[in-house]
């Protein structure tokens, strides 16, 4: 077993892994300029294919934004075509959100093009050296929701 000393420290991995998200989302943002939506939106969109049939207070919680500030995105969204809300059928007083066939063309569109940018970065990389990094990666991401689960429990 390692000793703490003896693994990479904690700020470099923090850092390299800011600075990875940072260029990728640089990139998004640059691909976005080609498409009717924000960034906010974009994210928006992606948990509302991700998780079907959120309320605007799941939404809310899972992009980090006020509920009033959600329930504008959500507004706009609605008027561009991207979204539509409906009711729940078990519950009317219950609103959820789907997503559009607009909003879902564009959003395999964009994540399209992010991903090829990725690829275009790790085309320098091994199949070996590419299949470790997914690994941990996945692994890493595992541990966090564990993290967030304990945390919110």
């Amino acid at each position: 077993m390692t000793k703490p000393d003896d693994q990479v420290p904690i700020e470099n991995i923090e850092k390299k892994l800011r600075y990875i998200a940072g260029a990728i989302k640089l990139n998004g943002r640059k691909i976005l300029n080609n498409y009717p939506i924000t960034s906010p939106q974009f994210a928006a969109l992606q948990w509302l294919i991700d998780d079907e049939n959120l309320t605007i207070g799941e939404l809310s919680k899972k992009i980090g934004l006020a509920f009033s500030t959600t329930t504008d995105l959500v507004d706009r969204m609605e008027n561009n075509a991207l979204v539509k809300r409906v009711r729940d059928e078990k519950d009317r007083r219950v609103v959820r959100i789907q997503v559009e066939d607009k909003g879902k063309v564009i959003i395999k569109e964009v994540i399209k093009k992010r991903q090829a940018y990725l690829g275009e970065v790790l085309a320098s990389f091994s199949m070996e050296d590419s299949l470790t990094l997914n690994t941990m990666l996945s692994d890493l991401y595992e541990q966090m929701k564990i993290k967030q689960h304990q945390e919110n429990n």
